[in-house]
């Protein structure tokens, strides 16, 4: 057989076992919304704000989903647009301001996404799966330790599903980095360290219509001070957990993912200190280091989240005595990199694991500076990552995982458990940065 086409074919394969890993079953990039079918699962979106329409717009490329109900307290601005684009969508659908109410109304639901502030995560997560739903939860899971607790308590006493939306778990990239790259080829060796960040660009707060204020009385009953707290609610104490939890977990999860393990203490620095204290009770700025004790020995890792500068945006890399992962949910970086004494990997780059690296240039010598040390000046070759995720939106993958396991084709790659394990790392760091001292965490704090 010619080489190059088992190479194809290994790769395909690849792609293609990647997909069924995550319980996907890639679907053409059209809406899913005319017609409708007898055995379409109806899902109801809770939370119409930026995050709820990103995976609604997820969710109306997946076939058998019908949205028949949205609830948002945001009446006047968010609730309208997204019901009045769903019937476009010819998802003719009931809207609510009060979720008490959606659910004594709504009998037929098969599901409720929740894209909610985190606060609320728990009160509506638990509050669905009680009314007999199965339940697609955005992260973080709660703002408070006994709120998550306290979701997957309720999900074991229902037996309905509960996924956690770290949706890097359904990501095809990620898990053949996982199961190939890491655990099958063991291409990086002995992990020792995993560096990691998020940078984002400082920015201005979010404002609002004023000709869509949500009344006072509305906002005092569901927990908000004023219309910039509910805007802006990710950073108040009492209502978010700050950029380490809003954005930080997505990858310290990954780290948990991908080194098989939970951290044994953290110790962290950080602060309010560009915004405004009095409306960014959070710390803009945090840098974390973790202690993990795996099979094959420590691995410490560092961890950064800065909202006032966006340099590299955001990353993890994973460093081991024979080699090196960076990747990122962005599909401009995913590579492997091999240490010089590690051994050839012409063997994985024929299995598919990783592409063949381009050619890199030889730097040019210059006689009067003397011989050039090669080892310093020319990059080590960049072996891809052969798998994409093939124009989806990111959050495609997770959401299918989801439906697919209430129809009994999958199991959750996010189930609450593991959320519960990444909420508490997160968590902890915050508690961290306000302690000033290095943490010791008990195995036992990671589980219900």
């Amino acid at each position: 057989m010619n080489s190059e086409k088992t190479k194809m074919d290994r790769r395909s394969f690849l792609r293609s076992t990647a997909a069924v890993s995550a319980g996907i079953a890639f679907s053409p990039m059209v809406f899913a919304g005319a017609g409708g079918k007898d055995d379409d699962l109806k899902v109801a979106l809770l939370g119409a704000g930026a995050e709820g329409q990103v995976l609604m717009d997820s969710m109306l490329k997946i076939p058998g989903i019908r949205f028949t109900a949205v609830c948002d307290i945001w009446e006047a601005y968010n609730l309208k647009r997204v019901s009045r684009l769903l019937d476009r969508y010819k998802h003719p659908n009931n809207a609510y301001v009060d979720y008490e109410e959606m659910l004594a109304k709504e009998k037929d639901l098969d599901a409720v996404v929740i894209a909610t502030p985190d606060f609320w995560h728990s009160p509506h997560a638990c509050a669905c799966m009680e009314a007999g739903l199965h339940v697609y939860c955005e992260k973080e899971m709660s703002n408070t330790l006994e709120g998550a607790k306290k979701m997957v308590e309720t999900q074991k006493k229902t037996g309905k599903l509960l996924q956690i939306g770290h949706q890097r778990r359904s990501n095809p990239r990620y898990i053949h980095c996982y199961e190939n790259i890491i655990q099958n080829a063991k291409m990086l060796g002995r992990i020792t360290t995993v560096n990691g960040q998020w940078n984002r660009a400082a920015s201005a707060d979010l404002g609002w219509p004023k000709t869509a204020e949500i009344p006072q009385e509305t906002l005092t009953k569901y927990g908000y001070k004023d219309m910039g707290a509910f805007r802006n609610w990710r950073w108040y104490k009492g209502l978010g957990g700050g950029p380490i939890v809003d954005l930080g977990s997505h990858q310290i999860d990954i780290y948990a993912w991908f080194l098989n393990a939970n951290p044994t203490a953290v110790m962290a620095s950080g602060g309010t200190d560009y915004y405004d204290k009095a409306t960014h009770e959070w710390y803009d700025t945090v840098l974390a280091l973790l202690e993990y004790q795996t099979k094959e020995g420590v691995v410490r890792a560092f961890y950064q989240v800065l909202t006032t500068n966006s340099n590299q945006g955001y990353y993890e890399t994973f460093m081991g005595d024979q080699g090196t992962l960076s990747i990122s949910e962005a599909s401009s970086r995913g590579s492997v990199y091999r240490e010089p004494t590690a051994p050839q990997w012409d063997k994985w780059v024929e299995m598919g694991y990783v592409n063949a690296p381009k050619a890199v240039e030889e730097p040019e010598k210059d006689a009067a500076a003397g011989p050039l040390d090669v080892r310093e000046t020319v990059a080590p070759p960049a072996y891809e990552i052969p798998v994409t995720m093939e124009g989806m939106p990111y959050h495609q993958p997770h959401l299918q995982n989801f439906f697919d396991a209430i129809r009994g084709k999958a199991k959750l790659t996010c189930p609450g458990e593991i959320g519960y394990e990444t909420a508490v790392t997160v968590l902890k760091i915050n508690e961290a940065v306000e302690a000033q001292k290095r943490l010791a965490l008990d195995p036992a704090e990671f589980h219900v």
